[in-house]
């Protein structure tokens, strides 16, 4: 399957991010729910009362992260989509950890699997992400994430090394620098559905949550839209 085009509009975007996966560090997680938030018509928005400081990297380019303080404690992240300038993102609501969950669980705590990375918050938790990960570029590979590791671990058995099953950009960044993020293209499309977005109180009826039903990590309502 194709890279994703995150020039396109949030709501283009919003459905191709489920089932790929994005790996930061050591932690990679399969996204099973996203929000889109639009250009100028979405009062709910972070950029529909212009930019600021503040929101500046929702502005694009797209392919870059906005990472924004939720409540004074939680860390959610947008990955920024639409054409320049028009302050477009996709909200990631939840995932499944599928590699570093050692890691994730160091900074989430006694909690069960299906929750690990369930919600904007602890999606956020998960990844270690903070407000110095904003504006980051996003590298994606067209590669789905089961690919990357087996041809990974193929070419490190070739040259004698220990098999390598952790995103590569850890060994890439270097002693004290920050990781890039990479986003890996799902194997197929999974069953989705859209409907209304939740814990917002302006545009909530626009059908603009999707994610993968039934999923246990998905935020609830997990059913289709009756």
């Amino acid at each position: 399957m194709p890279v994703i085009n995150f020039h396109n509009d949030a709501d283009v975007v919003a459905p191709q991010l489920l089932g790929a996966t994005l790996a930061f560090g050591p932690v990679a997680i399969q996204i099973t729910e996203v929000e889109a938030y639009l250009h100028g018509v979405d009062e709910a928005a972070h950029s529909f009362r212009g930019k600021t400081a503040s929101n500046a990297a929702l502005w694009g380019p797209g392919g870059h992260m906005y990472v924004y303080i939720s409540y004074g404690i939680h860390r959610c992240c947008n990955l920024v989509c639409g054409p320049d300038g028009t302050g477009q993102g996709c909200l990631l609501r939840a995932g499944r950890v599928i590699a570093g969950e050692s890691q994730a669980r160091s900074r989430r705590g006694d909690v069960g699997f299906p929750r690990l990375a369930s919600g904007p918050g602890n999606i956020g938790k998960a990844f270690g992400f903070n407000t110095e990960h904003n504006h980051l570029p996003v590298d994606q590979v067209a590669q789905n994430w089961e690919d990357s590791q087996l041809a990974a671990t193929n070419a490190a058995a070739d040259n004698g090394a220990e098999p390598m099953v952790a995103d590569p950009t850890v060994a890439e960044a270097g002693s004290g620098a920050i990781p890039r993020p990479r986003l890996y293209i799902r194997s197929e499309e999974p069953e989705w559905v859209a409907g209304p977005r939740i814990g917002i109180s302006k545009n909530v009826d626009a059908p603009l949550r999707f994610w993968i039903p039934h999923d246990k990590t998905v935020t609830s309502p997990k059913r289709p839209p009756s």
